[in-house]
C-alpha cells in the first residue's frame, strides 16, 4: 500500500510540472494549517458534526468552532459552522434536536471581578439558538451527555471537604488561597503536583448534573482522584442512565503504581463497586454495549507497567465474566467504538508507523483489519456502513474522510488545500534498518526543499520521546520546518517503539542507554552512507525520552555535529525525587536510586569526562514530569567544561511548550542552533528578540 501511495505521489508530482512552483514550508505556514476533530454522528446517522481549528500565529491566538455536515448531498457533503470561537467535544441529544458542547462563560464574582470558565451549552439544530447549560462556578471538563438526555457528567477539582455539589464554596477557597497574602503550597503526600499545577488539597471529582432540576451531585467523594490522570472522559452512563462506570486509582500510594480499576456508581451518587480488583495493573476507558449487558474497557496486564500492552476487554454485566478479545493482537488497542449491533466493535491499534482501524466480532471473537495503512485520529461509523475517519500523512495534513470497510476513500474536508497548493510539503520515505539483537528498525525520511539526488544535504535525526510510543506518517511540524529549511530528516522507531509487537516495546525498559542507542546508531550510519546525506553535517535532537538519548549521547560516542536536548532527563538519581509519576522511573529503572544501579549505570551525569557537543537545551519552567532543574544541571556543566550551549526556559511552560506562544521560539532556535553547526539554511528571526517580544510574526 505504501508503495502504492508513492507512486501516487510521484504521478502527481508529474502532473504539476508546469504548475508554479512551490515555496518552501516555514515555521508561519505550520499555523495556517487548520485541524479537524471530534466527530459526533446524530441519531439518524444524516449529519456529522465536527470541530475545525484555526490558529492565528500574530496574534498568538486559536479558535475552534463546531461545523455541521450533511451526509445526504450528493457528491462531496456540504458543511457549515454550528457555532463561533472556541467550541467542541460536539454531543447530538438523543432526539437529535440538540447538540451540546463545550464552550466558555463569563461571570463576574461578587467584587466584580471577571471570571472566564468552561461550560457546556447547547445549540438547537434547526434554529441555530444558543443556551448555557451548565453554570459550575469551578467549570466543567470532559462533558458526557446521558443516553436519555437529562444529564450531564463531568469532572471537576474539588475540595473533598467541601464536596463537589457545593461549587460556590469550592471557587471561593480557591479564590482565596490565589489572591491571599500568603502564596506557597502545603502537601502530606504525594501526587501533590501533576504535569503543570499543583494539587494544593483539591482532587478531580464526577460531578452528575440534572438538567432540568439544576443541582449537581458528587458521587466520587472521598481524597481520589476520579478520573485518574489522562483518561478523558474516564467514564460512561449505562444505557438506562441510572449508572456511572469510572476509573479511579484507591491505593495507598496511587504515585507510586498503575492499580487504576473499574468502578460503578449510581447515578444519584451512593455507594461505589469496584468491578476490577482481581486486576492489579490498569484498568479504564469503560463504554457500556447499547444493549447494556457488557461493559467494554482497556486493560493491561503488568502492575506497574504504564506501557504493557493495551487490550480490548469486555465485563458481562449479569454473570461479572470478564473476556479479552485482542489477546492475540500483539499491539496495542487506542480508541474505540461500540456499534448499535451491541456485538461490534471498532478500534484503533498502534502498528508500524500507522494506526489501521480494526473490527471485532464479540460473540465469535475474531477481528479484521478495516482501514489499513493509515494514521487515524478519529472515527464514526454510519448506519449505512460509511464509516467517517480523520487521518494525516507526512506530507499531507489531517482531513476527513469516508468509506465503506476502506474502499473507495474520499474526501470531504479540503480546509488546508490553499495551503498544499502554495507550499512544498514534504512526504516521507520509509527505510528499514538491521538493528540490535537482530531487530528491524523502522525509519521515516524526509528529503529537502528542492530536492537534487546529486547534491548532498545536512542531516537531522529525530528521537521520540515516551519512551514507549512511535512516530506515525502524519503531519508534525518537525517534519516540515526542517526539510524547508535545507535539511535531510529522519525518525526512527527504535527498541522501546510501539506498533513492532509487545516485547520490542518493553525491551527498553532497564535498557535506556543500551538497545536504543545501538538502534539509532545504526540508522545514523546507513543514513550517513546514503548519496545525498554529508555524513560531515548531521545533527541529532529530541524531546523527553529523546531528551535523554541527546544527554546520553553527549557522553557516548557518535558522530553528531551538534545536538538539540528538550526537556530532557540529565541525572536520574534527583529526576526520582522530582517527577510525580513515580510509577514510571519504578518500573523502566527496576526500582529507586537507592536500591538500583541503573540510576548509576544509565545516567547521562555520570559521563561528564566524555562531554564535547555543542548543544541546545530547551525546558519549561512548570515541568513536573522532567523538573526543569535537570536541564539547569546539565547546562551548568557544559558551561563550565566550555562546551557551546543555550539555554531556553519557558517560564509559563510544563513538559509541552505553548503552541502558539513558545513552539514558534522552539522550531526558530533549532533553526539558529542547526544553521550555525550543520550549514542549513538561517532562522527567519532572531530568538533572543523572539525571548523578548519584539519580533513581528
Amino acid at each position: 500500500m505504501r508503495t502504492a501511495i508513492a507512486l501516487f505521489l510521484a504521478i502527481m508530482a508529474i502532473s504539476h510540472m508546469g504548475a508554479q512552483p512551490k515555496r518552501a514550508f516555514t515555521i508561519a505556514d505550520l499555523y495556517r494549517v487548520q485541524s479537524v476533530s471530534g466527530l459526533n454522528l446524530s441519531p439518524d446517522g444524516k449529519t456529522l458534526a465536527f470541530a475545525v481549528t484555526k490558529k492565528d500565529l500574530k496574534a498568538h491566538k486559536s479558535a475552534t468552532a463546531i461545523q455541521i455536515m450533511n451526509l445526504a448531498a450528493k457528491g462531496a457533503p456540504a458543511f457549515k459552522p454550528m457555532t463561533e470561537g472556541k467550541s467542541s467535544g460536539a454531543q447530538y441529544s438523543p432526539d437529535g434536536k440538540w447538540i451540546y458542547y463545550n464552550g466558555t462563560a463569563t461571570t463576574l464574582d461578587d467584587d466584580g471581578k471577571e471570571n472566564k470558565t468552561p461550560q457546556v451549552f447547547r445549540c438547537n439544530v434547526a434554529t441555530g439558538a444558543v443556551e448555557q447549560v451548565t453554570q459550575y462556578p469551578l467549570g466543567v471538563s470532559g462533558a458526557v451527555l446521558s443516553p436519555d438526555g437529562n444529564l450531564l457528567a463531568f469532572a471537576a477539582q474539588v475540595y473533598p471537604d467541601l464536596g463537589g455539589a457545593d461549587g460556590k464554596a469550592n471557587a471561593e477557597r480557591a479564590r482565596k488561597r490565589a489572591e491571599g497574602p500568603v502564596q506557597g503550597h502545603i502537601a502530606d503526600k504525594l501526587l501533590y503536583r501533576h504535569w503543570t499545577d499543583y494539587a494544593d488539597g483539591k482532587y478531580s471529582h464526577i460531578i452528575v448534573y440534572n438538567i432540568a432540576a439544576k443541582t449537581y451531585v458528587d458521587v466520587t467523594p472521598g481524597e481520589y482522584v476520579t478520573p485518574t490522570f489522562g483518561n478523558t472522559p474516564g467514564f460512561a452512563f449505562s444505557p438506562d442512565s441510572k449508572e456511572l462506570c469510572y476509573v479511579s486509582n484507591h491505593t495507598a500510594h496511587p504515585e507510586a503504581n498503575t492499580n487504576c480499576d473499574l468502578y460503578i456508581v449510581p447515578v444519584t451518587g451512593g455507594q461505589a463497586r469496584c468491578i476490577t480488583a482481581a486486576n492489579e495493573a490498569w484498568d479504564g476507558d469503560p463504554a457500556y454495549s447499547p444493549d447494556g449487558k457488557y461493559i467494554a474497557y482497556r486493560t493491561q496486564a503488568v502492575p506497574g507497567h504504564e506501557s504493557d500492552r493495551f487490550r480490548l476487554a469486555l465485563y458481562d454485566r449479569a454473570t461479572g465474566a470478564k473476556t479479552l478479545l485482542t489477546e492475540n493482537l500483539d499491539n496495542w488497542v487506542d480508541a474505540y467504538k461500540w456499534m448499535p449491533d451491541s456485538r461490534t466493535i471498532y478500534f484503533i491499534v498502534e502498528e508500524t508507523g500507522e494506526k489501521p482501524l480494526y473490527k471485532v466480532d464479540i460473540k465469535s471473537g475474531k477481528w479484521a483489519k478495516v482501514i489499513p495503512d493509515r494514521a487515524i485520529f478519529d472515527f464514526a461509523v454510519a448506519p449505512d456502513g460509511y464509516i467517517y475517519y480523520t487521518y494525516s500523512t507526512t506530507g499531507k495534513p489531517v482531513a476527513l474522510y469516508r468509506s465503506k470497510d476502506g474502499r473507495k476513500e474520499q474526501q470531504l474536508t479540503f480546509l488546508n488545500q490553499a495551503l498544499e497548493d502554495e507550499v512544498d510539503i514534504r512526504p516521507s520515505e520509509v527505510m528499514w534498518v538491521d538493528g540490535s539483537d537482530g531487530a528491524k528498525i523502522e525509519c521515516f525520511v524526509v528529503k529537502p526543499h528542492n530536492f537534487d539526488p546529486a547534491k548532498k544535504y545536512p542531516l537531522v535525526i529525530n528521537v521520540h520521546g515516551g519512551p514507549q510510543m512511535q512516530w506515525l506518517n502524519s503531519f508534525r511540524g518537525d517534519w516540515q520546518v526542517y526539510p524547508g529549511a535545507g535539511y535531510v530528516v529522519a525518525y526512527p522507531n527504535p527498541h522501546g517503539s510501539t506498533g513492532y509487537g509487545q516485547a520490542f516495546t518493553t525491551a527498553i525498559s532497564g535498557d535506556w542507554g543500551g538497545k536504543p542507542y545501538q538502534d539509532v546508531m545504526a540508522v545514523t550510519e546507513a543514513l550517513s552512507k546514503l548519496p545525498y546525506v554529508d555524513a560531515t553535517r548531521m545533527g541529532a535532537m529530541g524531546w523527553s525520552y529523546g531528551g535523554y538519548f541527546m544527554n546520553w549521547l553527549q557522553g557516548h560516542e557518535h558522530p553528531f555535529k551538534c545536538l538539540a536536548s528538550m526537556m530532557g532527563l540529565y541525572d536520574l538519581r534527583s529526576m526520582w525525587g522530582a517527577t510525580e509519576e513515580l510509577w514510571f522511573p519504578n518500573f523502566d529503572l527496576k526500582g529507586q536510586p537507592w536500591n538500583s544501579d541503573l540510576y548509576q549505570k544509565f545516567s547521562p551525569s555520570n559521563y561528564v569526562s566524555n562531554f564535547k557537543t555543542p548543544t541546545l537545551i530547551i525546558t519549561g519552567e512548570r515541568d513536573y514530569r522532567v523538573s526543569y532543574t535537570q536541564s539547569l544541571q546539565y547546562f551548568s556543566v557544559l558551561q563550565t567544561l566550555g562546551i557551546p550551549s543555550r539555554l531556553i526556559i519557558f517560564s509559563n511552560d510544563g513538559h509541552w511548550p505553548d503552541e502558539l506562544n513558545s513552539m514558534p521560539v522552539y522550531y526558530n532556535a533549532h533553526l539558529e542552533w542547526f544553521h550555525k553547526y550543520l550549514g542549513g539554511d538561517p532562522a527567519p528571526w532572531d530568538t533572543k528578540k523572539m525571548m523578548d517580544n519584539d519580533v513581528q510574526y
